[in-house]
């Protein structure tokens, strides 16, 4: 599921123009706040592969105040986001599963 994700999401990640957050002043608040929670949320899909813990906090941390901060400055809750969100649930589970 992670390996579809970061297929299916780089491309528009990197097709957006300029991909880093706060520099094109036209960007607003919340273009900015997910161009800098995608390569985090990324970076924990690719890590979960072999660090599952590791990868599953940082997605679901990054995530998290992705969601809240949205809700904050009303944009809405960005429901297909919540399939990484699930992601990384699963490598916190595999995490800890594997440790016991």
């Amino acid at each position: 599921m992670a390996l579809i994700v970061i297929a299916f999401g780089l491309p528009f990640y990197f097709g957006y123009g300029n991909p880093l957050p706060f520099i094109d002043p036209k960007y607003t608040l919340h273009t900015n706040l997910w161009l800098t929670v995608f390569p985090i949320m990324f970076v924990g899909l690719a890590l979960g592969w072999k660090y599952e813990k590791i990868g599953g906090y940082l997605i679901i941390i990054s995530l998290s105040i992705g969601f809240i901060v949205s809700i904050i400055i009303k944009m809405g809750f960005s429901i297909h986001m919540s399939i990484p969100f699930i992601i990384g649930i699963l490598y916190l589970i595999v995490g800890y599963k594997l440790q016991k």
